[in-house]
């Protein structure tokens, strides 16, 4: 465990399934989502993830689910995946009523450098929803470019949601870590 601005950092367990589907319900899905900025309400309904989801990142030998605590209370979380040279960067969601607070950038910076420690990549990956401009903006001003690089929305697969327009995509964004 780690302390960073009276946030503690640790991996996430079988236990803290429930509540780390519902922070990522809160920080992008539904009303309460919109008390952040993060939210995803008006391009998607329905869910964003599920307890088989956070569950198979947990237990994923490649992968770790930084579970992210203030005063025993979870308020973030996100993935890091192993994938060679580069990690993955996802399930990434803060608490709303503290989103622009500096809390995410203390975590991604704290992802950041556990991704180097633990397995020596070079870079980080992510994909974003490609009309999430905002978002993808937050991200450009920790380092991160985008690539162009676009992969399809799984339209129909209602376990990454209901969209609510046709022109979904995520875009690949990349930081070099060294």
């Amino acid at each position: 465990m780690e302390t960073t601005a009276g946030l503690t950092f640790r991996d996430a367990t079988d236990a803290d399934v429930d509540t780390l589907v519902a922070l990522v319900e809160s920080a992008y899905r539904g009303d309460d989502s919109r008390a952040g900025w993060t939210t995803e309400a008006d391009i998607l309904e329905g869910q964003r993830t599920d307890p088989e989801g956070v569950l198979a990142v947990i237990k994923s030998p490649d992968s770790r689910l930084l579970t992210v605590e203030r005063d025993g209370r979870v308020v973030a979380c996100c993935q890091l995946e192993h994938r060679g040279d580069h990690a993955y960067f996802g399930m990434f969601a803060v608490s709303p009523t503290l989103q622009g607070g500096g809390v995410g950038k203390v975590v991604i910076a704290e992802a950041e450098r556990l991704a180097v420690e633990t397995w020596g990549v070079t870079e980080m990956h992510m994909t974003v929803i490609s009309v999430r401009e905002d978002l993808i903006a937050w991200y450009e001003r920790r380092g991160y470019r985008r690539t162009g690089k676009m992969t399809p929305f799984p339209y129909g697969d209602e376990r990454f949601g209901i969209p609510q327009r046709d022109d979904l995509r995520f875009e690949l964004l990349v930081k070099p870590l060294v």
